[in-house]
């Protein structure tokens, strides 16, 4: 006896076909939903832009350092061309400092001019050799050397040359200095018997940096050239005190500002 093959009612049929259906749907949906998940976390992290902008340069500096560094990164002529300069200007000159400083107004007042109280072009005050055509200053803030140098006999002279050409511009006496003070010049000059350059290599052999100054000066009672040494990393200026007799550095400081 042959048994009949049965065949399942349609709704049940249908019935499988749609749970087999959603089984799938949901399995598609997962590994979709994982994908998604995986995805995310293998992309960096980007963070916005107020997270990741470093500070600025300029912000971490103070006042005196911006301008330090910008004064020095204008400047063409070192410390010591410009003092050979200055020297040159005056009779039997000796350098008695030299300081790197920014151009004022009065100084700028008009090219080939000049300043109150001081030599017309072309006349030599006493024991200076002014030149003949003085440069035009240079515009205020931009950067000169001032320099003090002493005659032979003991009249200090103030000289300025501009920092980026070297020309000179003014070419000054200073006024009402009496034979005693010429006298107190001329014997601590005598006694300064360390060079600027000499006091300047001593400096710069502690500290790496750029020269922006070197005045005979005095401290603690002995005789000393003051040498101002700037760090071009962080602008920070170190003043080194040399003893103007035995060269040996006698005290330094570093200007925080």
């Amino acid at each position: 006896m042959t048994t009949a093959l049965r065949i399942p009612p349609l709704r049940t049929i249908v019935a499988i076909c749609a749970l087999g259906g959603s089984a799938l749907l949901m399995t598609a949906c997962s590994t979709t939903t994982g994908s998604q998940a995986e995805a995310a976390e293998a992309a960096p992290t980007t963070a916005s832009p107020t997270d990741t902008a470093s500070p600025s340069p300029t912000a971490s500096l103070t006042k005196d350092q911006m301008q330090r560094r910008d004064l020095v990164s204008k400047t063409k002529v070192s410390w010591d061309k410009a003092a050979g300069t200055a020297v040159k200007e005056v009779s039997g000159g000796k350098l008695m400092g030299i300081e790197l400083k920014a151009a004022s107004q009065e100084n700028s007042a008009s090219p080939g001019t000049a300043s109150p109280g001081t030599a017309s072009p072309g006349t030599a005050s006493p024991g200076t050799a002014s030149p003949s055509s003085p440069a035009p200053a240079p515009s205020p803030g931009s950067p000169e050397w001032q320099a003090k140098v002493a005659a032979a006999d003991g009249t200090v002279h103030m000289v300025d040359v501009d920092a980026a050409d070297g020309k000179v511009f003014r070419n000054q006496a200073q006024p009402g200095q009496s034979a005693d003070d010429r006298r107190k010049v001329a014997d601590r000059l005598r006694k300064a018997t360390q060079s600027p350059a000499q006091a300047v290599k001593a400096a710069t052999d502690k500290k790496k940096g750029t020269v922006t100054g070197a005045m005979l000066d005095e401290s603690d009672g002995k005789l000393v050239w003051a040498v101002d040494v700037v760090d071009t990393k962080d602008w920070k200026k170190t003043t080194y005190d040399v003893d103007a007799a035995s060269g040996k550095i006698a005290r330094e400081h570093t200007d925080q500002d």
